[in-house]
């Protein structure tokens, strides 16, 4: 097996947009080829805000490797090892919830990258390098090559640093979680207000003047996602597994109940 290539990061790369798959509550290995049937260029694998452990995350990014969908695991908070274990393990990429700042992000490629970027300590052998023995300065070029780090920003002083954030060596996206960034505005739910969009502006500036990608969590509405992708935001949620599971089954028992006997 050769070096696992993250298709999600060659693909925003050559400007292209990538769409995530949610994955919530499903804790099976093969929600990676469904992911992939249904046209998403890579997993959200979410262990902020659920039960999930680090071996079903695990379990779940291997799995992707060999479809081409990219595993990228939202850690639960800033500890080295939130990452570090799901990296080891098979991740391509992690999401990094609540940074507000230009400290919090160095720290989070400082955990992310290995030297010269960061300060993450090699391990072996690896699933992205298809288990094989390889130099170390070949194994640490193609990972942190491969490696996408996402800094999720969810306040307004986060948004207020964007351009400080983007401008970190190693932080490759910016990420607005859009319900917590309107909850902490005053405005809970309210995706469409002017300091929303405002918000998006702010962060898809820094990116393009520092050469990341923009990217957007939490908006659903199509007329929104539309209108945000059109102003810059290329890396974003397509929706979770449950919410597409509920919607096609209650189009289904509404087509069923419908029906006159």
């Amino acid at each position: 097996m050769a070096i696992v290539e993250n298709t999600t990061k060659k693909k925003l790369e050559a400007g292209q947009m990538a769409i995530a798959f949610s994955v919530v509550h499903w804790r099976m290995a093969n929600v990676a080829g469904i992911a992939k049937e249904c046209g998403y260029d890579w997993l959200f694998i979410d262990m902020e805000h659920n039960t999930m452990d680090v071996d079903a995350a695990v379990q779940i990014s291997v799995a992707a490797l060999p479809t081409g969908i990219t595993p990228i695991v939202r850690v639960p908070a800033h500890e080295h090892f939130h990452a570090t274990r799901v990296l080891d393990g098979g991740a391509q990429g992690v999401v990094v919830p609540h940074v507000n700042t230009v400290e919090q992000a160095r720290q989070v490629v400082e955990n992310c990258k290995y030297p010269p970027i960061g300060h993450r300590s090699l391990t072996a052998p690896m699933p992205q390098l298809g288990f094989r023995t390889m130099p170390v300065a070949d194994a640490i070029e193609a990972l942190n090559r491969n490696t996408l780090v996402v800094a999720m920003l969810e306040t307004p002083q986060a948004v207020d640093n964007a351009d400080v954030i983007a401008a970190v060596e190693g932080i490759d996206a910016l990420l607005i979680g859009t319900n917590d960034l309107a909850a902490e505005m005053g405005i809970p739910g309210q995706f469409g207000h002017a300091r929303v969009e405002a918000a998006y502006a702010a962060m898809i500036a820094a990116t393009r003047k520092h050469g990341k990608f923009a990217g957007m969590g939490g908006v659903y509405d199509h007329a929104l996602m539309e209108k945000f992708i059109r102003m810059g935001v290329r890396l974003l949620l397509g929706g979770g597994d449950v919410a597409f599971m509920m919607a096609a089954a209650r189009t289904r028992s509404d087509f069923l109940k419908s029906l006159k006997l």
